[in-house]
């Protein structure tokens, strides 16, 4: 995870986390980056596969930035806590009906 200019979060995986961070560094990445430098590497994690890798990416792009903040600072109780309080009961609540207005 990189945070860009602005305080924006680029997520993104990688087989060479070096060279793909230079890359973006210079500006060599057209999209996003490009358009928000400077970057800087703010967390990273070391998966056994490409399809793993992409696994978490889309997962970790699909949570709050409050999630990827607290990602960010290894606070697993506040993203924990962030998951439990989302509007909707979560299925290990045993609320799990379908309500109709």
């Amino acid at each position: 995870m990189l945070h860009c200019n602005a305080g924006r979060l680029y997520i993104g995986h990688t087989d060479n986390l070096e060279r793909r961070i230079a890359q973006h560094e210079q500006g060599q990445i057209p999209g996003f980056t490009r358009n928000h430098l400077p970057v800087t590497l703010v967390w990273s994690e070391t998966l056994p596969s490409r399809e793993e890798a992409l696994a978490a990416e889309r997962k970790i792009k699909g949570g709050s930035r409050a999630k990827k903040l607290a990602l960010i600072r290894g606070d697993f109780e506040e993203i924990s806590r962030l998951a439990k309080s989302k509007d909707r009961p979560s299925t290990s609540s045993g609320r799990t009906e379908f309500y109709v207005k």
